[in-house]
């Protein structure tokens, strides 16, 4: 069978069609960016700080999670009995997802946190951690048993986004929707799910929000020696 190719065309055509697909390209970007505008608009609602789950290191809670920082993204991992692959391997359409995880650190210098939690035991995720050379991505045990269903995650994957505020925690997110989620991967994709988004300069954020210039987010992630807005209160 030969494999189909785009068809060729003169080098004006080539440029008459690129343009036509670089102005849907700003049309849909100025969508996104209206999405993540209304997104950091959203209210939010309390939440149980208290959630059990269990890390490498024993039992932690919701709150432990945040590991110091304000903002959580919480990523349910479809690892547990049922699964194809159980009990050596998770789901192979949230391990595509999660290879695509960007540098931590450059979350980390924005105030967030990422981690993934599943039903599976400590003993499985780590080994499949090993495997699949996520070693430094936080991946926990999920030990509240109402957590997944007052998540809107008792099956399947989904991503939570919370605030903590002190010893109080909200959640101020969820997505579920395959599409979008497929389109996450990035940085910049990741901040843009929390509420304070990727906290520069110029986006369309309420009053109050912290911010700082495209200066002090253009660094490599092992250079950032203060703390980013959102944090620079707590």
């Amino acid at each position: 069978m030969t494999v189909a190719r785009p068809p060729v065309v003169s080098p004006s055509e080539w440029e008459a069609a690129v343009a036509d697909l670089h102005q849907r390209e700003e049309a849909v970007a100025a969508e996104l960016h209206e999405l993540e505008a209304a997104r950091k608009r959203l209210p939010m609602v309390p939440v149980d700080p208290s959630y059990r789950f269990e890390g490498p290191d024993g039992e932690v809670t919701l709150r432990d999670l945040f590991d110091g920082r304000s903002q959580l993204v919480l990523y349910r991992f479809f690892f547990e009995e049922g699964v194809d692959g159980w009990p050596d391997a998770g789901c192979a359409g949230c391990s595509s997802w999660a290879d695509g995880v960007p540098q931590l650190g450059l979350l980390h210098a924005r105030d967030i946190t990422f981690a993934m939690a599943s039903p599976a035991p400590q003993a499985n995720l780590q080994a499949y951690a090993e495997r699949m050379g996520w070693t430094d991505v936080p991946w926990y045990t999920i030990r509240s048993e109402t957590f997944t269903t007052e998540m809107g995650v008792d099956e399947w994957f989904g991503l939570n986004v919370f605030l903590r505020d002190g010893d109080d925690v909200y959640r101020t997110y969820f997505l579920q929707h395959g599409p979008m989620v497929q389109a996450i991967g990035s940085v910049w994709s990741l901040a843009a799910l929390t509420p304070y988004g990727g906290q520069l300069e110029g986006e369309d954020v309420p009053e109050g929000w912290p911010q700082a210039p495209m200066s002090f987010w253009y660094r490599r992630h092992d250079e950032f020696d203060e703390p980013p807005p959102s944090a620079r209160d707590a």
